[in-house]
Formats: structure tokens, sequence, C-alpha cells
């Protein structure tokens, strides 16, 4: 189920979201400061392509990643995390968009603090 689940995915949004995600990540290491913002939306670039079989766990944060995972909140990171809700949300309203909306749901927590989690495979 999970391969059909991720060649869906990957078919009907999980490149695009796959792309946006890299650029962002390129345009956070441009600055010194947003480098580990960027390394992690490479690591979510990743994951938005094959999503299903993957789980995401939390991971211990200083006070720098705090302070970074703000930044990122402030510098557009809000925005992203909103429109994965919306898009989940949106999908759980018809059965079959349930996996896929769960799926949104998951990347939209790893956005809203993306220095304190990881991913691991379920």
């Amino acid at each position: 189920m999970k391969t059909l689940g991720n060649i869906l995915w990957f078919i009907l949004g999980g490149v695009f979201w796959s792309i946006s995600l890299f650029v962002m990540g390129l345009i956070f290491c441009i600055t010194i400061i947003g480098i580990p913002i960027g390394l992690q939306l490479f690591k979510l670039a990743g994951f938005t392509l094959w999503p299903f079989g993957k789980t995401v766990e939390d991971v211990n944060c200083n006070g720098f990643k705090v302070f970074l995972n703000v930044l990122w909140l402030v510098f557009g990171g809000i925005f992203t995390v909103i429109e994965f809700y919306i898009f989940g949300a949106i999908l759980c309203i018809t059965i079959i968009g349930i996996p896929f909306g769960k799926q949104y749901f998951k990347i939209g927590s790893f956005l809203f603090k993306p220095l304190g989690h990881s991913f691991v495979k379920a």
C-alpha cells in the first residue's frame, strides 16, 4: 500500500512540493545563519518525494536551534505550515484523500519546528 501511495503522491504533487522546498533550502543556505534550516529543508525535500512509510520524531533542541526555528517561522515558515495544514484538511474531506491528508499534517508538523524533528523509517 505504501508503494502505491508513494507513487500517487509523487505524481499528484510530491514533485512540486519537493522542488519548492529545495529552492527554499537554497535561499536559506545563501545566508550563513540560515544554513542549518536550509539543510533541514533539503532533507524535507527528499522526504516529500516518498513520504509513506516514514515517521517524524522529536529531537532535543538547544537555545540556538530554538532561535533558528523562530527565525524560520518569521521569514516564511508560518505561511508554508499553514499551506500544508490547509491542503491536509481539504484532502481529509474525502475518504480517499485521508492518507494523503495525514502526510500533509506530518510534513506540516515538521515544518513548524524543522530543527526539532528528524525522519525515521516506520
